[in-house]
């Protein structure tokens, strides 16, 4: 029989290994990534948010080998209209349908997944749409919603009938993904902080923790901006990312061209400045110009995020058409770099062009 002492250090031990499973469980779970599955479809919905088409095409084809079904990327597109209007949906769901067309040709068989079912034979859809949204966001939802449901209530109708109706009633997608997917856009576009706020609330109530979505501020700033990307480190209350690197190069080329090559030194230039800023995410801005009363005379302002944005600047294929095309162009060459005297009021010049 187990004596008194025994039982008690048994008792004892017992407890503190349960402590301790618990408090590891915890510390996972503040701790856990998000999959690659939920990493893909952070980018896929930044970039459709943003009309990034390009590198959505990418993204697309990632998440697929990541995988994501088709039935689950198209659900993420169809979603995604209801945040960043249907042109954006469209076209992203345009080009995932050429993806897929693409590694059809290719011989790769994709997943379809899990079918999509809507349920028609719902009698009161606003109420069905009314209590997910409670579900999701752990509030009582008054008929209408106060504000603008009182005020506009077809607005308040579409939200609850269809958003939370009839997209959210599919399950092809979790709760948690379509919260990812919605935070991830929102987090892309701009002026839209208040909504933004709202459903990285109703993700935590899903179950998104404060490292997941310092994960994805983290993807967006890839994807989109470090400025987008702190917006969602402000509402989760983390460190805010510096816009302007210390070690940010800019500076000004003065170039003169000579005469009877001038025309063809601009289209080239012109050419090669759009494809840097388009193409080249360490390429902030390069902005050509000329002399109003000498047109021979060229300024550039060129802004690099750092010093090795410019030294990959200068192997790319358009910079090396440019620099082998115009050597016999231009009569001379100086450049001047320089250095910011405010730098945080350097990050406000591009928001201020319409």
């Amino acid at each position: 029989m187990m004596s008194k002492n025994k039982f008690l250090q048994w008792i004892i031990l017992f407890v503190l290994t349960l402590s301790f499973t618990k408090m590891n469980a915890q510390q996972n779970t503040a701790t856990q990534n998000l999959s690659a599955k939920e990493q893909s479809l952070v980018k896929i919905s930044s970039l459709t948010a943003v009309g990034n088409l390009e590198n959505l095409k990418v993204q697309l084809n990632a998440g697929l080998d990541s995988g994501l079904t088709i039935n689950e990327i198209k659900e993420a597109l169809v979603q995604l209209y209801a945040y960043c209007g249907f042109p954006r949906s469209l076209n992203a769901i345009n080009t995932f349908k050429t993806v897929l067309d693409e590694r059809k040709a290719k011989g790769i068989n994709d997943v379809e997944g899990k079918k999509i079912i809507v349920e028609n034979n719902v009698e009161d859809k606003y109420e069905q749409g009314r209590k997910t949204l409670e579900k999701l966001s752990k509030t009582p939802q008054s008929k209408p919603a106060k504000g603008f449901g009182e005020f506009a209530p077809r607005i308040d109708a579409f939200l609850k009938e269809h958003l939370f109706a009839d997209i959210f009633v599919s399950d092809v997608l979790t709760y948690q993904q379509r919260e990812l997917v919605t935070i991830s856009a929102l987090a892309s576009l701009n002026g839209v902080e208040g909504q933004l706020q709202s459903h990285i609330g109703i993700g935590k109530n899903t179950g998104i923790t404060d490292s997941q979505l310092e994960q994805l501020a983290d993807l967006i700033q890839k994807s989109v901006s470090k400025t987008q990307a702190n917006t969602v480190r402000k509402i989760i209350g983390k460190p805010l990312v510096a816009i302007i690197e210390n070690d940010m190069m800019i500076r000004i080329s003065e170039i003169e061209i000579i005469p009877e090559f001038l025309y063809e030194y601009k289209s080239i230039l012109k050419e090669e400045a759009s494809a840097s800023v388009k193409l080249e995410k360490g390429v902030i801005a390069i902005f050509p110009m000329f002399q109003q009363k000498n047109p021979t005379q060229i300024r550039i302002v060129e802004m690099y995020a750092d010093k090795e944005a410019y030294q990959s600047h200068l192997q790319t294929p358009h910079f090396l058409k440019y620099k082998t095309s115009t050597l016999k162009m231009v009569k001379s060459l100086n450049l001047v770099d320089m250095e910011s005297l405010d730098k945080e009021t350097m990050s406000l010049i591009f928001q201020k062009i319409k």
